[in-house]
């Protein structure tokens, strides 16, 4: 009789399958040994997008951004944000005395959005508070949905 090890990346066939949990573990070493090499992490702040009759509103974290380093710009139904966020002089101290870990991102950041023709470009608003970035998108005036009457002949 002999005595086998159950493998949870092997198939009935005996062949090792590489399920999506496992995919993900490759891909995340990939980047880490990119960060590694090039020492360039890549910061993707979480975006939030509603939508309503009025337009639509983009909510974009940028904690510890200067809002002076924002830039938004709209050019060819294309939303482009740039910012930078400038580590702490006394973090470089803080590496060289003790610290365990950085994980934090810094650096130059740039995102950008594809927008849909019913936007309103020329009237595009942005602001920020609190580490969050909310730009409202209008729409355009032809594009909004509009209650017809109703008429009752009698």
């Amino acid at each position: 009789m002999q005595n086998s090890r159950w493998n949870p990346f092997e198939t009935s066939t005996g062949a090792v399958a590489l399920g999506p949990l496992v995919m993900r573990e490759f891909d995340q070493l990939f980047r880490d040994l990119s960060v590694r090499q090039t020492g360039v992490r890549e910061f993707i702040p979480a975006a939030d997008i509603f939508e309503s009759a009025e337009g639509i509103t983009l909510q974009v974290d940028l904690p510890g951004h200067d809002a002076k380093s924002i830039q938004v710009r709209v050019e060819n139904d294309t939303l482009t944000l740039t910012s930078e966020r400038k580590r702490d002089p006394s973090a470089e101290t803080q590496k060289t005395e003790g610290a365990r870990r950085l994980e934090r991102g810094f650096g130059v950041y740039t995102r950008s959005f594809a927008l849909p023709r019913t936007v309103d470009a020329s009237r595009v608003e942005a602001r920020y508070d609190s580490g969050v970035l909310t730009l409202t998108l209008p729409r355009r005036e032809e594009t909004k949905p509009r209650v017809v009457e109703v008429k009752v002949n009698g």
